[in-house]
């Protein structure tokens, strides 16, 4: 993975205006961003949320999952406090792809759970990758996280490319009656920390 910086601009949102820097993986042609709002190079713990992308739940307003709520809610903390980092990573549907996670759906449709429909269609339950955020951690300057997640994996991840984890931050956002399966599964057999 050969991770690249590419440029900055300004992205007003309805939270509040963010800095937008975009990151190109060469070797796959995938695109990454991070929202950064605030100075985050000062050495100081920031608040931050990794999301990786899922264009049903951020952009479709899908409520097979709760993604595209705790997306919201991240840029919101982030704006409140005033401080702090979003990384968007292109890893739709735990790195298997938008088209094949409409595969996974339908197989869920059909009684299969998130992590038994990828596994059926021959992936793992989650593929995602987070060494290109070393790259992007150093090009924003920072150093230390507050991280908003319920994924421990997520947090070892981190750790393991040297980024010191000072809090996890529970995010707790988007259930409904139409995930309450999905997230158990991810409690169950992802080892999400979730109160469900």
């Amino acid at each position: 993975m050969a991770i690249q910086f590419v440029q900055t601009s300004r992205l007003p949102t309805r939270w509040g205006e963010f800095d937008i820097h975009g990151f190109e993986d060469t070797e796959s042609g995938k695109e990454h961003v991070a929202l950064s709002m605030g100075s985050v190079s000062d050495g100081e713990p920031v608040l931050a949320r990794i999301h990786s992308e899922c264009l049903t739940g951020d952009a479709l307003f899908s409520l097979r999952c709760d993604c595209g709520a705790q997306l919201q809610q991240a840029m919101q903390q982030i704006a409140k406090e005033g401080r702090g980092v979003l990384f968007y990573l292109r890893q739709e549907g735990r790195g298997i792809g938008l088209i094949n996670k409409i595969r996974a759906y339908h197989l869920q449709d059909g009684g299969a759970d998130t992590v038994e429909a990828n596994e059926q269609l021959g992936f793992a339950a989650d593929m995602r990758d987070y060494s290109m955020l070393k790259v992007m951690l150093a090009h924003l300057g920072v150093q230390k996280l507050k991280i908003m997640t319920n994924n421990p994996r997520k947090v070892a991840a981190l750790e393991q490319i040297g980024c010191e984890i000072v809090e996890r931050i529970a995010i707790h956002s988007g259930g409904n009656p139409h995930n309450q399966g999905y997230l158990a599964t991810k409690a169950g057999k992802l080892g999400h920390l979730l109160d469900i």
